[in-house]
């Protein structure tokens, strides 16, 4: 009994020496301060070019030559493929034709309408007989107008087999060759010229960045001018020659994602970037009045951050909005802590929650 009685006293000792020697140590801390520093924010960005444009035909045949070649640069008015011509010029050469046909007919029906007036001022025919020739006149001039205005659609179809450039800009791919027959309801276009003189650079923030972008100005257009240029990683790691310049800044936060997208416009004159790229977006600001606490001083749990805060004596744990420095060792601290404010920095993971102290 004696025995059993020690046994279950060291048991009881052993499990409180490990607590107890928790609450014994003397924990490293800082006093939370504000410094200016220089980040770099770094966001995944998609590269489109400034037009994009799917070109289709806008009548139905088939392609007797392909002018161009696909990464090929053209110019606005520049031919791109030809449609066979051969039923349009035979359609074109009637509609003339028929316009002729229809002039013929309204200068005949003017003859007969100019002298059945005069026929019915001399009283030598009847009103009816006056009326009818004029009706006869009208007739034939709604008849040329009906002509002329098919020779108009006939000359835009002829025009339109020969498909043209919009902009200027780099053929993307070809998916048909002479010989395809092709049609305005093709599920897929007959190419894409992409206006590459500027590229669009999109990518998103989160709301809390995107209310640190906005913060201190009237309105979105002073906000967006005061932001300095920008800089873009490409994916092979090298970063691209020149800078860019932020544009647009959405005024709608999605709702699914809670981030605000943003376009930057880069130039492209050597036409090194391509619609359909990725990179990365580099941000450079200056922080001022900031918070700046070393990563180690911090914990994660669920996937968010949380320091320990030292308050009457007892850490109490507190999350934390971050951002990381270039340096990759610490954290702009967003929101969680303010001046004054003192926290653990040192063995973090061997404290609990509202558990009782000391520092130094």
């Amino acid at each position: 009994m004696v025995a059993a009685m020690a046994c279950c006293c060291f048991l009881f000792y052993s499990c409180q020496e490990p607590q107890q020697a928790a609450q014994d140590a003397v924990y490293a801390s800082m006093t939370i301060g504000t410094t200016d520093v220089n980040v770099s924010e770094i966001y995944p960005a998609s590269i489109e070019g400034r037009q994009d444009i799917a070109i289709f035909p806008q009548v139905s045949g088939t392609i007797s030559k392909v002018c161009v070649m696909e990464g090929e640069r053209v110019r606005k008015g520049e031919s791109l493929f030809i449609i066979d011509q051969v039923p349009f010029k035979a359609a074109l050469q009637m509609a003339e034709a028929n316009v002729e046909s229809a002039k013929a007919g309204v200068a005949t029906a003017q003859l007969v309408y100019d002298s059945r007036v005069k026929l019915f001022e001399e009283k030598v025919i009847s009103e009816f007989d006056m009326l009818t020739s004029r009706n006869q006149l009208l007739t034939a001039k709604a008849g040329l107008a009906q002509a002329e205005a098919q020779l108009v659609t006939a000359k835009n179809n002829m025009t339109y087999t020969q498909v043209l450039s919009p902009v200027d800009g780099v053929v993307g791919t070809i998916p048909f060759r002479a010989g395809a027959l092709v049609s305005p309801a093709l599920p897929q276009p007959l190419t894409t010229v992409s206006d590459n003189r500027e590229m669009y650079v999109y990518y998103s923030i989160s709301e809390i960045a995107f209310l640190g972008l906005t913060n201190g100005h009237k309105d979105m257009s002073e906000a967006v001018a005061s932001l300095p240029p920008v800089k873009l990683e490409l994916a092979d790691g090298n970063i691209y020659s020149a800078p860019g310049r932020i544009e647009t800044i959405s005024g709608v936060i999605d709702p699914s994602t809670g981030s605000v997208s943003i376009r930057a416009v880069f130039p492209n004159e050597g036409g090194i970037l391509h619609s359909g790229a990725s990179g990365r977006i580099i941000l450079e600001r200056e922080h001022k009045d900031v918070i700046l606490i070393p990563c180690s001083a911090t914990f994660e749990l669920q996937d968010l951050i949380f320091v320990y805060k030292y308050v009457n004596g007892k850490a109490v744990a507190t999350r934390l909005n971050v951002q990381l420095s270039d340096d990759g060792k610490s954290y702009l601290v967003q929101s969680g802590l303010q001046a004054g404010d003192v926290i653990v920095t040192e063995g973090v993971g061997l404290i609990r929650d509202n558990q009782e102290i000391k520092i130094k």
